[in-house]
């Protein structure tokens, strides 16, 4: 069991199997989904991609690879075998060193990364946003993903610092943002849908339709909501986009984003 799971996510606390997810996805009209990683243990890439060979509606992995480690670029050799597995993701947001992103080690790892046509999912927290700029202007040709907004402090309402830098990487072609993990950011009993609204629209504003892609969270979204309030909040908000751009949001930026077949 993660150790990020506190006492507040009883709801969370028992194993979910691809098998919880298949009729969740059925019922919500989507075909596939991408998994992203949880541990950072070569295990859990084992666990990960055992689960696509069973499930074809897991459609692509989002793993986890020593970015830092001397023989990243080795490493990432090996693994091009197995091909849903599409990038990777480092958990930065829990690290103490706020700024790990821009370190020498970390920046060799990114640059693998862009050697082998990896993805990589930033997830972090507000506060490291100001690092994000200099990381995708180092790799111009390196797809990059914004996991959760970058988590903004919604229960309070207040943007501070996260409207401005979230808007500074508008120039960035090669930075998409996934529309997710906003129900537990929010006031977990009491949200309403028209709490995420300014949110949205900063994002929206800065990455364009052709950039913002939809993610459930799902589990770890239910300690604050469903599944299909998490769908239903998007779905309210993106009603006044146009077809196509809805259809974008939904599935084609993630297929290809994370080059999925």
């Amino acid at each position: 069991m993660s150790d990020w799971i506190t006492s507040d996510m009883s709801v969370l606390r028992r194993d979910f199997m691809p098998e919880d997810l298949e009729p969740i996805l059925k019922n919500n009209g989507f075909d596939g989904c991408v998994t992203v990683q949880v541990n950072q243990t070569d295990e859990e890439n084992v666990f990960q991609l055992g689960n696509t060979d069973s499930y074809d509606f897991i459609k692509g992995v989002v793993g986890w690879v020593d970015l830092q480690s001397p023989n990243v670029e080795e490493r990432l050799g090996e693994l091009r075998q197995y091909k849903k597995l599409k990038g990777f993701r480092h958990i930065l947001q829990g690290e103490q060193d706020r700024a790990l992103m821009l370190s020498p080690a970390f920046l060799s790892g990114i640059k693998a990364l862009s050697n082998h046509s990896f993805t990589y999912d930033i997830l972090i927290y507000p506060d490291q946003l100001k690092y994000v700029p200099e990381l995708v202007r180092l790799f111009p040709n390196q797809r990059f993903v914004i996991d959760h907004l970058a988590k903004p402090d919604i229960k309070s309402g207040d943007m501070g610092d996260w409207a401005v830098d979230i808007k500074a990487l508008q120039q960035f072609e090669n930075l998409s943002c996934k529309v997710s993990g906003m129900v537990t950011e929010a006031d977990w009993v009491n949200w309403k849908p028209e709490d995420f609204d300014p949110y949205l629209d900063v994002v929206f504003e800065t990455f364009g339709a052709n950039r913002i892609m939809f993610g459930s969270d799902w589990p770890v979204c239910q300690v604050a909501g469903t599944y299909d309030e998490v769908v239903s909040i998007a779905e309210n908000y993106i009603s006044k986009l146009t077809l196509n751009e809805q259809m974008l949001f939904w599935g084609l930026n993630a297929e290809r984003f994370y080059n999925l077949k």
